[in-house]
């Protein structure tokens, strides 16, 4: 009987194609309208979070490129060039939380009379993690939407505030937890880190697109391992290429924030959860996090 059906209506359509024609014209505008209201319907209203100034997040297109350590010394560079002000750093990546070794942090999060989390503190810096939550052998194995519950408690259910910049360590690529949070809640900005290497910059333009999609203001570019100097004679070597990057910038529109090299003492503080902008704050790589957090902050004025 379907086939019949079926068949019936390709002779229709074969003897009267007109008809379909102008079906098609007369209701292509009001049919393209109906499907950008429901769009327009189901966009989710942002909400910010409780006493939470400003929200920056750092993230990358791809794994890698050195973003939890960028947005480690990043949020340490904003203590350290405005005292006054408070700062938060939230781990979003769920399933390689890794901002609890660099902070140095270990203890579980105390609950307060709201039934709210509160967020560990190490070098002046509030900081929640979801690798303070599970044992720190225990590999997360979570579908998507348990993935977002969990992202929604760790902006919602922890007593941030008061805050004037929030820095929000991002997973790499352009998936549902990076949709999830530039659509619920308002961003003041997105840092992109990449390394110079070609492959790295091709998930640069695709991040980049993805937050101009949502709305989300690209504040710049901070390129990691930048070059290598040699220890012993000085010769800078530029392992991962030298001008893919500028070309970019150039190519978005965007702004590099800073070049950072790469450098043994930044690996070696961070693993040891001594961060290179607290540990040796007059250090050459410390005033480079410290320019760019000046600058991100220039920006947001």
């Amino acid at each position: 009987m379907a086939r019949f059906v079926f068949r019936a209506m390709l002779i229709h359509v074969f003897k009267h194609p007109t008809r379909l024609i102008r079906w098609t014209s007369s209701n292509k505008i009001q049919f393209e309208k109906s499907i950008q209201d429901r769009k327009g319907k189901g966009l989710p209203k942002k909400f910010p979070i409780a006493g939470v100034e400003h929200v920056i997040l750092v993230a990358s297109g791809k794994g890698g490129v050195g973003k939890s350590t960028t947005a480690v010394n990043l949020a340490l560079a904003f203590k350290a060039n405005e005292k006054e002000k408070s700062v938060g750093l939230l781990d979003a990546d769920v399933y390689g939380p890794s901002i609890p070794k660099m902070m140095n942090l270990k203890e579980k999060p105390e609950i307060n009379k709201q039934n709210l989390m509160i967020p560990l503190t190490n070098y002046g810096i509030k900081c929640m993690s979801m690798g303070l939550l599970v044992d720190e052998k225990s590999a997360i194995v979570w579908r998507g939407l348990m993935v977002m519950s969990a992202i929604e408690k760790l902006l919602r259910q922890v007593a941030w505030g008061p805050l004037d910049y929030l820095i929000i360590d991002m997973p790499p690529g352009t998936g549902d937890t990076q949709l999830s949070i530039s659509q619920n809640i308002p961003i003041s900005g997105v840092v992109i880190v990449t390394t110079p290497q070609d492959i790295a910059l091709l998930d640069v333009r695709r991040g980049t697109e993805m937050f101009r999609k949502v709305e989300v203001p690209v504040l710049g570019i901070v390129q990691n391992m930048s070059l290598f100097l040699c220890p012993k004679c000085g010769h800078a070597t530029h392992i991962f290429g030298k001008e893919g990057t500028k070309k970019l910038a150039e190519e978005l529109k965007l702004e590099i924030l800073g070049d950072i090299p790469l450098d043994i003492t930044i690996r070696e503080t961070s693993d040891l959860g001594h961060p290179i902008v607290v540990s040796k704050p007059d250090d050459n790589q410390s005033s480079i996090y410290k320019e760019i957090a000046r600058k991100i902050s220039e920006k947001l004025k």
